[in-house]
């Protein structure tokens, strides 16, 4: 997962659809992406043992990304639901509202605080109930819908394999030893 996701906080998602996009495989869509929260939620498990240390995880031609719990997680509901925003757009024959996130290129001072059995419980509802809504709206449209071509826009069934590259922010951060 790492290899592919390392491109996600570097990405603009202007450029997406010029990117021949993720690989995708036989899975349901909506499988991957709740795959994705659960093994995010599995390393977010092991955060509140975090020691404050940020992480620094290089990124090529540009300076060193930061890392911390809360980071993470807030980058993962952002991709959650910016690409959910964008698929019902698609849906409703909408432009998608354009990506103006800054992405992991900034750490707020929110990202910085100590992560908490409350915000681990906080956590868990947000994803829980995001990755809900993912699966509900990808087990609604047939393969026929998750594969169509919108231009040069990736299929549905493409966004949602992006949208579980977002496991790399968990990834960065790691399963914290005790």
């Amino acid at each position: 997962m790492r290899a592919l996701g390392r491109n996600v906080g570097r990405v603009r998602h202007d450029l997406l659809m010029t990117d021949p996009g993720p690989e995708t495989d036989d899975r349901h869509p909506a499988d991957v992406v709740t795959g994705m929260v659960d093994h995010v939620l599995d390393l977010a498990a092991t955060w509140p043992r975090w020691d404050g240390r940020i992480i620094e995880v290089p990124v090529e031609g540009e300076p060193a990304r930061t890392y911390t719990p809360h980071k993470a997680i807030r980058r993962v509901a952002d991709h959650l639901v910016d690409h959910l925003a964008e698929l019902e757009a698609r849906l409703a024959g909408r432009p998608a509202e354009p990506d103006r996130w800054h992405a992991s290129a900034i750490t707020t001072p929110g990202d910085l605080a100590a992560f908490t059995s409350d915000d681990l419980d906080e956590a868990r509802s947000r994803l829980r109930r995001l990755v809900l809504i993912w699966d509900v709206r990808l087990r609604s449209l047939s393969d026929q819908q998750l594969d169509e071509r919108a231009g040069d826009a990736w299929t549905l069934r493409q966004l949602a394999f992006h949208v579980a590259e977002s496991a790399f922010y968990a990834d960065s951060v790691g399963m914290l030893a005790q």
